[in-house]
């Protein structure tokens, strides 16, 4: 049976992936008593979403969901990691009053960090075959340059979605503005880009989803009027990707 993984709406900065990474790592550690029932040998296989292939070394985490007093509390069940072959087989952790599993997997350059929830009975019905595919990652370079030279000051705001994720949440981006001056720079916050000035020469390094539509959207503020530019493009996977935004 194949389960759909849910990509993780993370902060788009590697400290808060960090962060999230501990928080999986340690869950359930923390926990004074933490009650099991037996164990479910599980097997299965962890494969690139187009590919079919499997997708070695990958690191899972797997946490029951215990719900009390209308308040879900995640306990780690269990830690391991695939084969050369992306292959698996583990000896899984039943917590007691967890009805629900997150199959956790870690996410790096090539897949984002995801998670696959999946009912204790799904579970035990396919224990030897749980097959997770997982999407691809792409690099992507978008490349901004205000050649405009009237108004002598504007402001752009720039967001993205991938496969209807929100991009600055799917895989951490830098952002390296060149060239500035005194009355131009760029400015950052979790969930939004903006360029404030009148010289923008900026280029934003990401990743999104390889072979899936990715969506960016340009909002252009001058002289009090606002103008929206949609551009939708496809990554090719193991290619550098790259956008061009002149205005």
């Amino acid at each position: 049976m194949l389960f759909r993984s849910i990509v993780i709406m993370s902060r788009p900065d590697q400290v808060n992936i960090r962060i999230f990474l501990f928080i999986v790592l340690t869950s359930g550690v923390l926990t004074g008593c933490v009650k099991t029932e037996g164990t479910i040998k599980i097997k299965g296989k962890v494969s690139d979403e187009r590919t079919k292939t499997g997708i070695l070394f990958k690191n899972i985490i797997v946490q029951g969901l215990v719900t009390s007093d209308n308040e879900s509390e995640t306990i780690e069940a269990g830690q391991f990691s695939t084969d050369s072959s992306g292959r698996f087989t583990y000896s899984l952790k039943k917590i007691k009053g967890a009805y629900r599993y997150n199959f956790c997997f870690i996410g790096n350059p090539d897949y984002a960090v995801t998670v696959s929830r999946i009912s204790l009975g799904e579970i035990e019905r396919n224990a030897k075959y749980l097959f997770f595919n997982l999407d691809k990652l792409a690099d992507l370079t978008i490349t901004i340059n205000r050649k405009s030279k009237i108004p002598a000051s504007d402001t752009l705001h720039l967001c993205w979605e991938s496969d209807g994720v929100f991009g600055l949440s799917l895989y951490p981006y830098t952002v390296n503005n060149n060239g500035q001056t005194n009355n131009s720079f760029g400015l950052t916050s979790a969930r939004d880009l903006w360029w404030t000035g009148g010289y923008v020469n900026s280029t934003i390094n990401t990743k999104v989803f390889a072979d899936k539509k990715t969506e960016l959207s340009w909002e252009l503020y001058r002289s009090g009027k606002r103008e929206e530019f949609i551009d939708t493009i496809t990554c090719k996977r193991d290619f550098a990707n790259t956008v061009y935004f002149t205005y």
